[in-house]
């Protein structure tokens, strides 16, 4: 389940929607009195969502949805008069009184399009520096010439090693280039 970091100006409040989270499931809720408390534990997760209230006691809504990091969402409670000051800002807003249901489909909603999110972000080529590119280009190098292999046949052959031993192609490429250079010396 994801982490929730609830953000809310009153103990009372914060408590009461950890215990409906927790009966429905939930297990990592996190409550801070104020928004640099909620800043300090996102930077402990790896993502989540949190919770919080128009005003906080250190600061607006916008100052901490300003620092929120990759991976984390915004669920705003909020009061019908504040509303339209939230619109278009790229947060869930729910008006205040909550309703158990709608604050539960809400947030159900937003777990799962965090796991989509995380899904197409690990489906997502990964971008390789310059110095992975210069081992894995110099081992095909070593490969085509040592072995009269295309390109195309040495990348193969790096990616079906790399598969087989279960470590990444760069990692893969390194073990190659090591083999072959203490094989000729």
């Amino acid at each position: 389940m994801a982490n929730i970091i609830i953000a809310l100006s009153g103990p009372e409040e914060s408590t009461g929607i950890r215990s409906v989270l927790a009966r429905c499931g939930y297990r990592s809720v996190f409550i801070c009195a104020n928004g640099a408390q909620a800043i300090s534990k996102m930077d402990d997760l790896d993502d989540g969502i949190v919770i919080c209230a128009y005003k906080l006691q250190d600061m607006m809504y916008s100052q901490l949805r300003d620092n929120l990091r990759y991976g984390f969402d915004m669920l705003l409670l909020v009061s019908q008069k504040h509303v339209n000051d939230c619109d278009g800002n790229g947060i869930v807003t729910l008006t205040m009184p909550l309703k158990v249901d709608v604050l539960m489909s809400t947030l159900n909603s937003m777990v799962d399009e965090q796991i989509r999110r995380k899904k197409r972000d690990r489906l997502k080529p990964k971008t390789r520096s310059e110095e992975d590119m210069r081992i894995l280009n110099e081992a095909k190098a070593l490969l085509m010439s040592r072995n009269n292999m295309t390109e195309e046949q040495a990348h193969k052959y790096i990616q079906k090693n790399s598969m087989e031993t279960g470590s990444g192609l760069v990692e893969t490429a390194e073990k190659v280039l090591t083999l072959m250079k203490n094989k000729n010396g």
